[in-house]
């Protein structure tokens, strides 16, 4: 059980490249569950899985020399979910369909890709802790970090167009 979360659900043994294969599964689950239950019900998910994957991490990599195996990109689904936490409560708020906000899944996407592949300030540091917690903290950070930028984008793009 713990390798399906770790894994996403086999998405981390795709190749090449498997944290983008994870962030790119995590679209359509996220996709899935906004318009099941709407933006707090994403929240809660990332919640859930968040601490679902630091126990699965913990425990597949407990004793070994790699803290952080490619295939463990269950992080990279959190932070993807994080990402996308804007164009969720932007389409909650707003009542617009979630596809009339594509620019900003694509935002969320190309911006957390950037932060989890770039690790900027604390984004590595969360990965130099080395341990299961510091796996999963510098993509939630990378998300954090998106999702404040999805925001920028979003505003910069209403302001042009206002």
């Amino acid at each position: 059980m713990n390798r399906l979360v770790a894994t996403f659900f086999g998405v981390g043994y795709l190749r090449p490249a498997p944290g983008t294969w994870g962030s790119l599964a995590a679209l359509p689950v996220a996709y899935a569950v906004l318009s099941i239950g709407g933006f707090w019900l994403l929240v809660n998910l990332t919640f859930f899985v968040f601490m679902s994957g630091w126990i699965a991490t913990r425990e597949i990599t407990r004793g070994q020399e790699d803290h952080d195996p490619s295939y463990i990109v269950v992080d990279e689904a959190v932070g993807q979910w994080i990402s996308l936490f804007p164009v969720g409560y932007g389409a909650m708020m707003m009542s617009v369909d979630l596809l009339a906000l594509y620019p900003g899944w694509i935002a969320a996407f190309a911006l957390f890709r950037l932060f989890d592949i770039w690790k900027p300030w604390l984004v590595g540091k969360a990965d130099a802790r080395g341990d299961a917690l510091g796996v999963m903290l510098d993509d939630v950070i990378a998300g954090v970090f998106a999702a404040l930028g999805v925001i920028a984008l979003a505003a910069l793009f209403h302001l042009v167009l206002m």
